[in-house]
């Protein structure tokens, strides 16, 4: 069912919590010099300690618990034997199953001192979210949160990967409706009251045009520059309800 029952709404707010709970261990973890596969370990161990399991690990043969994309990496970059290094911007996303119910949610963290582009380039992708979120009502369209996003990015000089999209969740990682971030008002699927959806604007320095790596799974920025994504699951309602967090990010950092 695209709309959820308050009860439904419930059981996803606890996934959406261990998600959050997860990424702040990872925002403890995250710092030059370490390697993304240990990062990667943990975040495992921490969500099965808590009753989950990792909502990634298996899903069309991917082969880790996070996404975890460095710089020029879109999203899906897999965790290994990479180091985090100094002046990298890290991508985390991380989904959880709890209780039959999907949590899946990204957050983009400096490493360091960045140049002011690239700084400038974290900040306008995580406002876009909020300027998308805000668009996710009864009565309004698909386009209309992609319009809100797409505006805020390329006023700021940015660029809105096309070829990746939010979607819905529940039970399922990825459901319908699929909630491009570009797009123009009043057009695309109606959104419905209490439908849960992933707003996750995927915003790049350069060209808005990336590409597929061999490993089946990294996608990366065609110019080699740098990219951003955050990503919350929003409730739609008269006043949209986030139901992810950051809290535990942002303590941490």
């Amino acid at each position: 069912m695209l709309q959820k029952s308050e009860e439904e709404i419930e059981l996803l707010k606890e996934s959406s919590l261990l998600v959050g709970k997860t990424l702040g261990e990872v925002a403890r973890l995250l710092q030059p010099g370490i390697e993304t596969r240990k990062i990667d370990k943990f975040a495992e161990e921490f969500i099965r300690d808590n009753g989950g399991v990792p909502a990634f690990k298996g899903y069309n043969g991917y082969p880790a618990t996070l996404c975890i994309s460095i710089n020029d990496q879109v999203v899906h970059g897999i965790p290994g034997s990479r180091v985090i290094k100094e002046g990298d911007i890290v991508s985390v996303d991380c989904g959880v199953v709890l209780n039959g119910f999907v949590g899946d949610y990204a957050y983009t963290f400096i490493m360091g001192e960045v140049d002011k582009k690239s700084s400038d380039l974290v900040k306008v992708t995580k406002e876009s979210l909020l300027k998308g979120i805000e668009e996710a009502k009864p009565g309004r369209f698909v386009g209309d949160i992609g319009y809100a996003i797409q505006l805020h990015v390329e006023r700021n000089g940015f660029h809105v990967v096309r070829d990746l999209v939010g979607h819905g969740i529940g039970r399922n990682l990825h459901e319908k409706p699929e909630i491009p971030n570009y797009g123009k008002r009043g057009q695309g699927f109606p959104l419905l009251e209490n439908m849960v959806i992933c707003i996750e604007p995927m915003i790049n320095l350069g060209t808005w045009r990336v590409y597929q790596e061999a490993d089946g799974w990294t996608i990366r920025t065609r110019d080699g520059s740098n990219s951003a994504h955050f990503e919350h699951m929003v409730v739609v309602r008269e006043t949209p309800e986030i139901i992810s967090t950051y809290e535990y990010i942002e303590n941490r950092v």
